[in-house]
């Protein structure tokens, strides 16, 4: 498989590849539908809105379902895999859940830090981006082999320690996010309670109080559709 190729493919939906790793010694990749063991992993996704374009103009999108980009996704990803001949899997499918922040923090080319708000910070797009799905390869990938002899990047998590006021942790209105984790009702219940909030359309201010990757916040339609489908997802479950 030539990845130029596949990243090619990607583009015209507006996704990148996030990174990935061929296997390690023992097997630690879930197993392919075939019985064989997957021998990589590429991580795919988006940094900033860049999908938005095409998945608000998707069926998907259009018919206003619930987990329309879920399924936009799954299409997408499902059409990919079958030129590659790859085995697409997903964050949001389970139990169990497939380990998606592990085999981001693993991945070569774009290395993750997890945030103090919990998200993963990327040294480019800040706390603007999403894995969508993975693609699982029956043979090693070359160019991951290459970049794994490479030093890897040991200073994204200075970002963090330099940081000496933490607005992250101060611009929630209802301070859902502290050193101890990130309190998920208080946010849904401000929002369904509020929705003239600045959250509502501009995204989370605490993401958006982070200085990294300032270039990258999501379109205003983008971080509103986000929000509405977190907050529908959260009452659903009460």
């Amino acid at each position: 498989m030539e990845v130029k190729e596949l990243e090619q493919a990607l583009i015209n939906y507006g996704l990148i590849i996030r990174g990935g790793f061929n296997a390690g010694t023992q097997s630690d990749l879930p197993v392919l539908d075939t019985g064989q063991k997957a021998e990589a992993l590429i991580l795919v996704g988006h940094g900033g809105s860049s999908i938005w374009a095409e998945f608000s103009n998707s069926p998907e999108y259009m018919i206003g379902k619930d987990h329309a980009l879920d399924r936009w996704s799954q299409r997408v990803a499902g059409a990919i895999s079958s030129r590659f001949g790859l085995q697409a899997v997903y964050p949001f499918t389970g139990p169990p859940y497939q380990p998606f922040l592990t085999w981001a923090q693993r991945a070569e080319c774009q290395p993750v830090f997890q945030s103090r708000i919990g998200l993963s910070l990327h040294p480019v797009f800040g706390l603007w981006h999403a894995y969508r799905f993975a693609l699982l390869s029956p043979v090693r990938i070359a160019e991951f082999q290459q970049r794994s002899a490479q030093p890897k990047v040991t200073e994204l998590s200075s970002h963090c320690v330099r940081c000496k006021t933490s607005p992250c942790l101060s611009a929630c209105p209802v301070n859902a996010f502290s050193e101890q984790g990130y309190d998920v009702q208080a946010c849904a219940n401000y929002l369904h309670a509020t929705p003239e909030a600045a959250c509502h359309t501009g995204g989370c201010l605490a993401r958006k109080a982070c200085p990294i990757g300032n270039s990258y916040q999501y379109e205003s339609a983008h971080a509103s559709f986000h929000m509405k489908a977190f907050v529908k997802a959260r009452l659903a479950d009460q």
